[in-house]
């Protein structure tokens, strides 16, 4: 190992030439949801809560956001199109009292709703309020090591009458396995049928003769 003075010098640039953009690739789990059938319960907005899964780079954008409607809650249900591996959040809101106070994580319940959310949560956190996005969460990995589906809920904010979220952010890892064996799965149930087989060689038949 180098010496401190030197490896601390040396390291100092290499990490701020680095850093973001290794924490860019980290939060790349947005690229892995299924947005068509991402929904976002209670929006004030329709289509507004799949605005603020984006990239890393566009964390601090003011332009896309979603607000709750009839009160400070908001339940995000995140499908995923494989298995991830979740080992941290950030979520970021404005500065003032429409921040979400309070989230509660659940994994692999597709179709929550708010009448599901009495129930315990794979984990919860309390929040402070983040508007530049440099808050990570980290959530109990062996909890979240096979996620395919993952829901939000805020369940609180700091006391404004409704809640206002411009960035969730979702680091870890990517798994395509899940897929392969949808694929595999769709493959075999597609050439059970013996008469679609028939019907496949029938007309090459009568096209070579």
């Amino acid at each position: 190992m180098s010496g401190h003075g030197h490896g601390h010098g040396h390291g100092c640039g290499c990490e701020g030439e680095h850093e973001p953009a290794e924490r860019g690739l980290e939060y790349g789990l947005y690229r892995r949801i299924d947005l068509d059938k991402l929904q976002c319960l209670n929006e004030s907005r329709d289509g507004d809560g799949r605005l603020v899964f984006k990239p890393w780079d566009q964390r601090t954008d003011r332009e896309k956001f979603v607000e709750s409607d009839a009160d400070e809650e908001l339940l995000f249900n995140v499908p995923f199109t494989g298995n991830v591996k979740l080992k941290g959040i950030i979520i970021s809101g404005e500065d003032d009292e429409s921040h979400p106070a309070e989230i509660r994580l659940y994994k692999n319940i597709p179709h929550m709703s708010f009448d599901d959310t009495g129930r315990e949560p794979d984990q919860a956190f309390r929040l402070n309020r983040d508007p530049r996005a440099e808050l990570e969460y980290p959530t109990k990995i062996a909890r979240f090591s096979n996620v395919e589906h993952l829901s939000i809920h805020i369940s609180k904010n700091f006391g404004a009458e409704s809640t206002r979220v411009y960035y969730i952010g979702l680091r870890g890892e990517y798994s395509e396995a899940h897929r392969h064996e949808v694929t595999i799965c769709n493959y075999e149930a597609a050439a059970n049928p013996a008469d679609h087989k028939v019907e496949s060689i029938i007309p090459q038949t009568n096209f070579i003769s």
